[in-house]
């Protein structure tokens, strides 16, 4: 089993069948950012869930754009290697679009995703637009994380031996605890070679500052627990911080969505003009010590 379904290579129509009686995380934020790439049931739960809590949409937003501005902030850095774990559907404006825009045609990209919908959709994607000598989409599961790494390297697009850029964005809000991120994220990190980055949001909302807009999202969680494809659970900045233990934050540290390097911000993406802390999310990049 992956993620609470069948493996896709054993039953591929029993996963699917599974996906398409739900909502799915990944594609019900495909609606949230105004894409195309999901179904009524997920355009649905998207209008009742946004309906409650609209700062959703504001999350969704901001955090495509942390993302954008943290793949410049690495290749700007020298990365070259990404693997985007819980990646979604990999649209226009994602990480190889960004990273070939600063380093054409030098930089390689892994999307992970557990839910066989969108990363069916990933590799169509993919296909049509991307190289497929150096971008690739994999149905894997991040809590089966040897798993993943040993379909990571299968592709033969990352070497382990050289730094890698793990980016876990909107991920680890996925997982209770009972689905022990943190050891699940260790193995990736100690799989990873020195110099690597780590580079993670995560979904919080302060009680103290929004109290009317933390108990709204506590209404949220109970819904996706119930009645999506994946639960979603925040978390505070302190149990944030322990995702990174052993790397070094990079500036600014562990801050809001609109604070993490804003001066990366194109054009094409729109200023946040309210309170940092209502796009709902904490964002942090850190850097595995050298050997």
């Amino acid at each position: 089993m992956v993620g609470g379904f069948p493996k896709a290579e054993d039953d591929l129509p029993a996963v699917l069948a599974a996906h398409m009686d739900k909502p799915s995380v990944a594609r019900t934020y495909d609606w949230y950012l105004g894409g195309t790439h999901h179904y009524a049931i997920d355009a649905e739960f998207g209008k009742q869930i946004s309906a409650t809590l609209p700062d959703i949409i504001t999350f969704a937003r901001q955090n495509r754009a942390f993302l954008r501005r943290a793949v410049r902030y690495a290749v700007d850095a020298g990365h070259t290697q990404f693997v985007d774990i819980g990646s979604g559907l990999p649209t226009a404006k994602n990480v190889h679009d960004v990273a070939d825009q600063v380093r054409p045609g030098d930089t390689r990209v892994v999307y992970v995703d557990h839910d066989p919908v969108a990363q069916a959709h990933a590799e169509y994607l993919l296909d049509k637009h991307a190289d497929p000598q150096r971008h690739k989409a994999l149905f894997a599961d991040f809590t089966e994380p040897e798993d993943l790494w040993d379909k990571v390297l299968g592709t033969g697009v990352i070497d382990p031996a050289k730094p890698v850029v793990l980016l876990a964005v909107a991920l680890l809000h996925c997982l209770t605890p009972a689905s022990q991120p943190q050891a699940h994220l260790d193995f990736l990190k100690d799989s990873l070679a020195p110099e690597s980055m780590l580079i993670i949001s995560h979904g919080w909302v302060d009680p103290d500052k929004d109290p009317v807009a933390y108990a709204k999202t506590m209404e949220v969680l109970d819904r996706y627990t119930h009645e999506s494809t994946s639960p979603l659970y925040i978390r505070p900045p302190e149990t944030v911080r322990q995702f990174f233990d052993g790397w070094t934050l990079q500036d600014p540290g562990l801050v809001w969505l609109p604070q993490w390097h804003p001066e990366l911000a194109t054009d094409d993406d729109e200023p946040f003009e309210r309170p940092a802390h209502e796009t709902r999310a904490l964002a942090a990049a850190a850097v595995k010590p050298g050997a």
